[in-house]
């Protein structure tokens, strides 16, 4: 029976997939995880499939080790499926080929995502499925959450019936992530068209005793072709088996599906062919201008693998004669894209002109405007071959749009708001609200940026009294709300605001204050086009009922409230329900204080009229590359504004352009109870608080506000200098963490305390540190101890981690160690986004990163890189003794592993009489410290076979694993350092499995330096653990604690040092070094395990344990505890050989 859910992709593809499988294997990467996410949310709550059994989800060490479990699991008789995404399913090419060739029923579920190229992202394209069309994979794609919802089960039924694994695909985030009102089928509905004897014969092909076969053979040439032919069959058949089952389930949706489905005028000269998301686009572009004297129409593929040209022929009109092709990816060097080349030879004895274009790449957005180019271009003078979305203004390829083009055709809002404010999930309630309890359609997408927390959400929804189709950002919002009052300066944000709209802006500020922002060009858009214009003081009320600065109830209350959308007084009765579900684990007081955020919510608004006059004139948009960027213009930079980092190159260091403003709350000095410690900057996760040195020229010299605020140092090592500490307050995330490690003086109090951005800004906080940072600089006085290190300059600054991450001081720290002749290799994860995303770059030192999986073997190849070059100078200057510059050479020679000594060579070397091949390396001749970097995912699962080849190398190998213990990047999952006991995706009742010890296993090389550091715990035992793995001539690994968000630290992520050291001193998380030479050393002392529990319960990830799985609870914390106690024995015995 069929029914309305609101969903977005994943959930709709998973809730079906879920009926059709028996085993799952799994592994996280974005944008598919969530869909394996709720397949094991769904097992473990005893949901069952058709079967009436529940799912057997297994995570495994990366998507090649899932591709083989499901290999393995198909090959034992069982219905099993896999979900992933881009690098994953790359990462699957080798067992797709196996499971295709071997004729095994099993279904991949693909979030078709961008591949890592020049650059990483995790937007959608069809990059990645198209790469996988060669390995025999049946492949149906999906255009829409409801498709993805019908077509999954297409997909499980078709590859039981047509004995080959089958591929559903939608677009990733686009689709994967769109929320929208749908209709589904229950299981019951599925079952009755399961094709149980051909179930019964993939059982009985099973391995068994009872019947032995023998699979994956040998052959040689004399068979292998024949064996490979002779499946054609198979393929032959499978077209039509998937139009049987998409004629059968569409009837019980009454949808039209088809493998290829024709859409549009039923004379229709011009045809687009395209597969994906964009269909939705197309077939509202079609009924719009069909309506106005077009005769267009649309071919939507569903069934791309087998290509049916039966099929395509059946629905293409006679009438057509000319056709574009849209492929969502690029094939470099290929006469034309994968879909435009089966078009063209399914179409070749045709009279039918026939181009390709390429759109959509990375999800760049694609619009009405542009896919009326296509049709204009079609009814015009064809381009052979053609891009939309972009303006190429190289290879001139682009298409020219009608920017006045728009379809008005649903009531649209627009949310800004910011990473971590929870205005995501209120817009996600909204549509749940209206979705389930109206009989409208809704539609919600959501733009993100790459930062941790504080970056830019925009929250794009649609409502409308039939099925959404717009599958391109909102155009013509009636309702634009802004959480950030920043945001007014910064980005443009009303353009688009539809006469009569309304606009609601949450700060603190006055009427005055807030007209006195805006710009001239918003004051004439609000006032010209009569937009009813509200302020609100959401954070005081938050900051009042208890809710800290957690907005989002409060703005969800008032947007029902002010649009009426549904019958507000019901909406206020759903929304407490809403809120019951999601936090009743956090206790009654939590609860109650988001009903009151309910109920007072519509009290906040003020009203803001226009009668003064505005200061700002209108702003002149600037053209800087960085700029256009971070400001949100991004999509309108030509391609040839990309000329000079064509291969992925970027400039260093521009986060420091940044300057976000994100947090209403600041840390503010007390001068006078400052004792100079540096803790601040040194736990600092963002490098904001920084010491600085001047001499006394500088002191005389610099404006009176930066005198004022000197003291005179009380240590020796710094009495010829003033003393004065900087704060970029525009860069802070309010995390409070310098604050809350502040020891200030034991008689005054602390040195920081919470103020106001705006107050601090008067305060001429920002001015001191950018003078400070531009005309002092950083004084280096040694690294001996760890306060001093902190006068060195961080080269690892603003970066887009969240507020409070316990990864960042550890690289903060690194970078001022060794940053002079620091190159970092670094892993795909939490550290590679926050220190990669453009257009900010946190890092001023050599950096770059490859894959997830190979993150060791791509450092470990810089390593030998530099090696080779080296020896190769040394060869030079062996060969050339009778050069003037011999004593530099012999002293370069004797002192290769020198920075110091390198670099002294380097700068005095007579380079007229060098050899011109020495002169063609001399930036080889420095030394070069290489430090590959990742999170535990990397370290410890995925990437773990390349760490231990490189760890038994004899090399010079510098690994740092920052230790979250989970999956932070793709949102929290499970790892193989996740501790017995802890919840987290995949294991949502508990880990029944001890984590491994990393550290321990790397020990078993004799000749490798291993450490385990915890900054909180001890800061000085961190700085001395990095200093001998460098100084080491050999392999080394630092495995540091990190805490993350997705502890759930009670308190947040403030308390993050804190947990640092109740880790260490609980016995949680041990440290120490084991040097080869000098042996092992405890740095662990006086463990208290009578405060485990402690640390346990501090944390969500253990505490909630209790709640979510009570039976079981006592026995897995009791266990992860004694497992700590027979780890920290045995490193003591280690300390007493």
């Amino acid at each position: 029976m069929k029914k309305y859910i609101t969903v977005d992709g994943n959930e709709a593809a998973a809730n079906t997939a879920y009926m059709f499988t028996e085993v799952a294997g799994i592994y996280p990467i974005t944008p598919s995880s969530p869909m394996a996410e709720l397949a094991d949310d769904w097992s473990n709550k005893n949901m069952t499939n058709i079967f009436n059994d529940t799912v057997k989800v297994v995570e495994m060490q990366s998507e090649a080790g899932a591709a083989g479990m499901v290999h393995g699991s198909l090959q034992a008789g069982c219905l099993t499926t896999t979900f992933t995404a881009s690098q994953g399913l790359l990462l699957m090419i080798p067992n797709m080929y196996k499971i295709a060739g071997e004729m095994l029923p099993g279904v991949f579920h693909v979030a078709a995502r961008s591949l890592s190229t020049h650059a990483l992202s995790i937007f959608g394209d069809h990059q990645d499925i198209y790469a996988t069309r060669q390995t025999g994979f049946c492949m149906l794609s999906s255009s829409s959450v409801q498709d993805a919802a019908i077509l999954a089960g297409v997909a499980h039924l078709a590859s039981i019936k047509a004995s080959l694994p089958f591929m559903h695909f939608f677009d990733g985030f686009r689709t994967s992530h769109e929320i929208n009102k749908i209709v589904t089928l229950e299981k019951e509905d599925f079952a009755k068209y399961l094709d149980k004897e051909a179930l019964l014969k993939f059982r009985n092909k099973a391995l068994n005793p009872m019947n032995p076969s023998i699979k994956g053979t040998a052959q040689n040439g004399d068979v292998y072709f024949q064996a490979t032919e002779v499946r054609n069959k198979y393929y032959n058949e499978v077209a039509d088996i998937v139009n049987d089952y998409m004629e059968k389930l569409g009837k019980e949706v009454c949808i039209d599906y088809k493998p290829f489905n024709y859409y549009g005028s039923s004379d229709a000269k011009e045809v687009i062919v395209a597969m994906g998301s964009v269909c939705e686009t197309i077939k509202e572009t079609i009924d719009d201008l069909n309506n106005k004297g077009y005769n267009v129409g649309l071919i939507e593929v569903h069934l791309y693998r087998p290509f049916s040209t039966k099929y395509l022929l059946n629905v293409l009109p006679k009438s057509v004669s000319k056709i574009a092709v849209l492929d969502r990816t690029k094939e470099p060097g290929s006469i034309g894209e994968p879909l435009y080349l089966d078009i063209v030879d399914a179409l070749k004895d045709m009279n039918i002109t026939i181009t390709g274009g390429r759109y959509g790449l990375s999800s760049k957005n694609t619009t009405p405007r542009q896919i009326k180019a296509v049709y204009d271009m079609l009814k015009g003078n064809i381009k052979e071959r053609f891009t939309i979305g972009i303006i190429d203004d190289v290879t001139n390829l682009s298409l020219d749009v009608d920017n006045n083009y728009k379809i008005d055709d649903s009531l649209e809002f627009l949310i800004y708001g910011y990473g971590s404010d929870g205005m995501v999930s209120a817009s996600k309630s909204i549509m749940k609200i209206v979705g389930n309890d109206s009989n409208k359609y809704v539609q919600g997408y959501f733009e993100y940026d790459s930062k941790k927390s504080g970056g830019v959400t925009v929250g794009h929804l649609r409502f409308n009294d039939r099925p959404i189709r717009s599958t391109y950002y909102v155009e013509n919002p009636s309702l634009v709300v802004c959480t950030k009052d920043s945001y007014l300066t910064k980005y443009d944000m009303l353009s688009n605001i539809k006469e009569n709209g309304t606009f609601i802006l949450t700060t603190k500020k006055s009427k005055d204050e807030v007209l006195s922002d805006l710009r001239k060009e918003d004051y004439e858009i609000l006032k010209n086009r009569n937009i009813s214009f509200y302020i609100v003081d959401a954070y005081t009320l938050a900051e009042e009922i208890g809710l800290s600065n957690k907005i989002s109830t409060i703005m969800q209350s008032i947007i029902l409230y002010v649009t009426n959308i549904v019958d507000y007084e019901n909406a206020k009765k759903e929304m407490k329900e809403y809120a019951k579900k999601r936090y009743f684990k956090k206790g009654e007081k939590v609860l109650e204080a988001n009903y009151k955020a309910i109920d007072e919510a519509s009290k906040l608004l003020n009203k803001v009229d226009f009668e003064i006059a505005i200061i700002k004139d209108k702003i002149t948009k600037e053209t800087d590359f960085y700029k256009e960027i971070d400001e949100r213009r991004g999509d309108n930079l030509p391609t040839s504004a990309f000329l000079k980092c064509s291969d992925g190159n970027f400039e260093v260091g521009t986060s420091k352009k940044d300057k976000r403003a994100v947090s209403d709350k600041v840390p503010s000095l007390i001068k006078e109870n400052c004792i100079m410690c540096n803790q601040c900057s040194l736990y600092c996760p963002h490098g904001v608080i920084r010491p600085f040195l001047l001499t006394e020229e500088e002191y005389n010299n610099a404006p009176d506000y930066i005198k004022e605020r000197c003291l005179d140092p009380i240590t020796p090592d710094i009495k010829a200098y003033k003393y004065v500490i900087g704060i970029s307050v525009k860069d802070c995330t309010g995390c409070g963490v310098c604050i809350k490690n502040c020891p200030g003086n034991p008689k005054k109090g602390n040195a920081l305390t919470y103020n106001d951005l705006e107050d601090s800004l008067k305060a001429k906080e920002q001015d001191i540190f950018d003078y400070l940072d531009t005309n002092i600089g950083y004084k280096e006085i040694g690294t001996n101890i760890i306060k001093n290190t902190q006068f060195n300059e961080p080269k690892f600054a603003f970066s887009g981690a969240c507020a409070g991450c316990g990864e960042t001081p550890y690289l903060k720290l690194l970078t001022q160690v060794f940053g002079k002749y620091l190159i970092v290799s670094n892993a795909t994860g939490c550290s590679s986004i926050y220190s990669s995303s453009t257009p900010s770059m946190p890092y001023t030192i050599p950096w770059a990163s490859s894959l997830f999986e190979d993150n060791a073997e791509y450092g470990y190849g810089m390593l030998i890189a530099n090696k080779t070059m080296k020896l190769r100078l040394k060869k030079i200057m062996e060969d050339n003794m009778d050069n003037p510059n011999k004593e530099l050479f012999i002293k370069w020679i004797e002192n290769m592993d020198s920075y110091e000594v390198t670099k002294e060579v380097y700068d005095n070397l007579d380079y007229d009489n060098a050899p011109e091949e020495l002169r063609e390396l001399k930036d080889y001749l420095i030394k070069r410290s290489i430090w590959t970097i990742g999170g535990d995912g990397w370290a410890y699962d995925i990437g773990y076979g390349g760490i231990d080849h490189v760890l038994a190398s004899n090399e010079d190998v510098n690994i740092l694993v920052l230790d979250s213990q989970v999956y932070s990047n793709t949102g929290g999952q499970s790892s193989k350092s996740s501790p017995k006991g802890s919840i987290a995706s995949f294991t949502s009742i508990g880990k029944n499995q001890n984590k491994k010890d990393l550290a321990a296993i790397a020990m078993a090389y004799p000749h490798v330096y291993v450490a385990t550091i915890s900054m909180g715990a001890n800061s000085n035992q961190a700085l001395k653990a990095m200093k001998e793995a460098e100084a080491h001539k050999g392999p080394s690994i630092i495995i540091a604690y990190s805490p993350c968000i997705s502890h759930g630290i009670k308190g947040g992520l403030v308390n993050s040092i804190d947990i640092e050291k109740l880790a260490t001193t609980s016995g949680y998380f041990p440290i120490f070094r084991r040097h080869p030479e000098t042996g092992f050393t405890l740095d662990s002392k006086n463990v208290d395990f009578d405060s485990y529990e402690e640390f346990l319960n501090s944390q969500t990830r253990y505490s909630m344990l209790k709640t979510i799985n009570p039976e079981k609870a006592e026995e897995l914390l009791k266990e992860n505890k004694e497992n700590a106690i027979k780890r920290y024995e045995y490193y003591k015995d280690l300390a007493n050989k």
